[in-house]
């Protein structure tokens, strides 16, 4: 009998039914190393030099850049900032599009297009979006300031004011993203069998009290999903916040990211104490996901 060669007992092994799956996740994992672990790694590895944007001999300082961090006020200020930024609008968005998906989870042609329109901002760039707003709201040339100052008798600079830039941004940002969220619920409001809903109407149960007692239960595995991802993204806020504010006023909306992007980008130009701050914020996200993970995944099973 003829002896196979090695490449075809390769294949056989890898595309047999025990093992054929890893093919398909290779591509995906792949990408998820190069993009993302192996670039974590070498941030907490800088985060240990004093490495600069010119990318000289860095010498190992050890944990100094953390510790330069703790006596930073602009660092504690970037973090209220960005804790208040994700306060504010996780929670609203997650209660819009819960609203909306429990109103326009049916498949009937204005529902559709509904959910079309309101999912359109989210396929526009983010700094697109910003410089329009930024257009729209500008002090001078801006149409909404412009009707505001009929009422008040002067323009309101909304960017310029610490009272209304972070809940301007705030806004901008649900506007934003709150159509992703709300397909995503749709299609969970749509995956729980009708018979729940046709036995309580049965009973004499109105739609308030399905939305509470059918609806948030049965979708629990899915609002858990949103949540946990909204808010990785808010932590994450730089894009709008660069293009509208730049942090200012007086830094009232400058968030973690954005301090970290003007340290390591900008004059002192330094990628070590940028890399620091990067872990520390990663630290914090992680550690954040994991107590609401744990806390909704012990709800999911009390309503199971």
């Amino acid at each position: 009998m003829e002896k196979s060669s090695p490449v075809k007992r390769f294949i056989a092994k890898w595309t047999n039914k025990d093992r054929v799956g890893y093919l398909f996740i290779l591509p995906g994992v792949s990408v998820l190393f190069i993009f993302t672990i192996i670039p974590l790694l070498v941030s907490f590895i800088i985060s240990l030099t004093n490495l600069d944007i010119f990318l000289a001999w860095p010498d190992m300082i050890g944990l100094d850049n953390f510790k330069r961090t703790l006596s930073d006020a602009r660092v504690w200020n970037a973090f209220k900032n960005t804790f208040y930024y994700v306060i504010i609008s996780v929670p609203v968005q997650l209660l819009v599009a819960l609203i909306l998906a429990y109103w326009l989870y049916k498949p009937t042609f204005f529902n559709k297009l509904c959910r079309s329109v309101f999912y359109v901002p989210v396929l526009c760039s983010f700094t697109a979006i910003g410089i329009l707003f930024g257009l729209m709201l500008n002090s001078t040339v801006g149409y909404i300031p412009y009707v505001i100052s009929k009422f008040t008798g002067e323009p309101i600079a909304l960017f310029s004011d610490e009272r209304f830039a972070m809940p301007v941004i705030i806004f901008i940002s649900v506007w934003k993203a709150f159509g992703k969220t709300l397909i995503i619920l749709v299609a969970g409001i749509n995956d729980i069998p009708n018979t729940y809903f046709e036995a309580s109407e049965i009973d004499g149960a109105n739609k308030i009290q399905q939305f509470f007692y059918i609806t948030i239960p049965n979708l629990m595995p899915t609002i858990s999903f949103t949540l946990l991802t909204t808010i990785i993204g808010a932590f994450q806020v730089f894009d709008v916040v660069y293009v509208t504010t730049g942090g200012g006023p007086l830094y009232k909306t400058e968030t973690m990211v954005q301090y970290i992007y003007s340290r390591g980008f900008s004059d002192p130009y330094d990628l070590g104490y940028a890399s620091a701050m990067c872990v520390e914020l990663f630290i914090i996200i992680a550690v954040i996901i994991l107590v609401f993970k744990r806390y909704l995944d012990r709800k999911t099973a009390q309503n199971m």
